[in-house]
């Protein structure tokens, strides 16, 4: 790693004019095809591992991607973010060839509590005070409908307690709450994010209706998994959904109520299926035997069959990937699935108890000093600098 960003460096400082590229992945479009467009040896693409050749076709379509040009327009690097944590990093070694390889996103994470007191509504007054809408979202994906905000009334109080990344200063991927506690008619509704699910001071995790278990399974044969350095291999490795194993040819449903956006082949992930749902979310199917009756633009409802389970792609069996993206940015499909209502027990019970502590610890002090609320944020676009 500390060779790819020293040879950064010497890229930036050696050059007399270079020119920076920012453009926009289509929807459709794969690494393979992006290769082939702009003369880079496709071999970079096919020496990749079943593994990484599905992990290149993550890329989501509307994601900002950079390319760096020398004086005489070619191409010396090239980062594709594939999710908040990984980009696909392509330049040139020393002896002048492409190299492609897969590294962390550099960002800096910043823990914040904001507080208020309501004058309009929750959303509205989150997003003014803090001059971020993902805030404001997170707010209420946080509490999963276990909260009618319309019922919220002027002078009910709302503390946030969350995390946000920061790259070069500004605003990086999205936002996760930590802790939130909403006042409704002087009645206090919290929530506590525990591995990565939220639930109540008890323990017991918040119903969610977003979306539905899309296959009968068998089993899990791979969860999902962010940016993780993989000691024996010695690089970086993620698995940006949740794989069901299943039969070839078992339906496959639509997660949830939607408009199918795209349907056909996807570099590593074979045939495949995208939807796209309310509030930012989008769900993808992938390693498809075959498609339903459907077609791109259709609505389609939440239950209904689109596809059967195959093996097509860089699949060593018939399996199910299933992914869930928020704002284009890959999210734990556990996040947002519902799955039967858990409580938990024993030594995560422990766990969750201290964690509550901890954060109730850190708000109680901020408000007994009065500590001020962050300052207002100015969104921009999500971005990345050589």
């Amino acid at each position: 790693m500390r060779k790819i960003l020293l040879l950064f460096v010497f890229v930036i400082q050696s050059f007399a004019a270079l020119s920076i590229e920012e453009s926009t992945w289509d929807n459709g479009d794969t690494l393979l095809k992006f290769l082939q467009r702009n003369s880079i040896p496709m071999s970079l693409y096919y020496e990749l591992d079943k593994e990484d050749q599905e992990l290149a076709s993550d890329i989501a379509y509307n994601v900002k991607y950079q390319i760096l040009k020398d004086e005489n327009n070619n191409i010396e690097q090239v980062l594709i973010p594939i999710s908040d944590d990984l980009q696909i990093h392509i330049y040139k070694d020393k002896n002048n060839q492409y190299t492609l390889t897969f590294t962390p996103v550099s960002y800096q994470k910043d823990d914040r509590i904001l507080h208020l007191t309501v004058k309009n509504s929750a959303y509205q007054d989150v997003y003014e005070e803090s001059g971020s809408s993902t805030l404001a979202r997170a707010m209420v994906r946080a509490f999963k409908r276990s909260v009618n905000f319309r019922n919220i009334q002027k002078g009910d109080e709302i503390t946030l307690y969350y995390e946000q990344k920061r790259r070069m200063g500004r605003l990086w991927g999205d936002i996760t709450i930590k802790m939130a506690s909403v006042e409704i008619n002087k009645n206090i509704q919290e929530v506590f994010s525990y591995n990565d699910i939220f639930y109540d001071r008890n323990g017991k995790e918040l119903e969610n209706f977003l979306l539905i278990k899309p296959v009968n399974y068998t089993r899990i044969s791979s969860p999902f998994s962010t940016a993780r350095y993989h000691p024996i291999l010695k690089r970086y490795r993620a698995h940006l959904g949740i794989d069901y194993a299943a039969p070839t040819g078992t339906p496959v449903k639509s997660a949830g109520k939607g408009t199918i956006i795209f349907v056909g082949t996807k570099g590593g992930y074979g045939n495949v299926v995208q939807i796209k749902h309310d509030a930012g979310y989008t769900t993808l199917y992938a390693h498809l035997s075959r498609f339903a009756k459907i077609k791109s633009g259709q609505k389609v409802n939440q239950g209904q069959i689109i596809a059967y389970v195959g093996s097509t792609g860089m699949s060593t069996g018939p399996h199910l990937h299933f992914g869930v993206y928020l704002n284009n940015k890959a999210i734990n499909p556990t996040s947002v699935v519902k799955i039967a209502k858990s409580e938990l027990k024993g030594k995560q019970k422990k766990e969750f108890e201290n964690t509550i502590v901890q954060y109730e610890k850190t708000v109680q002090e901020a408000l007994e000093t009065h500590q001020p609320n962050p300052p207002r944020e100015e969104e921009f676009e999500n971005y990345i600098e050589f």
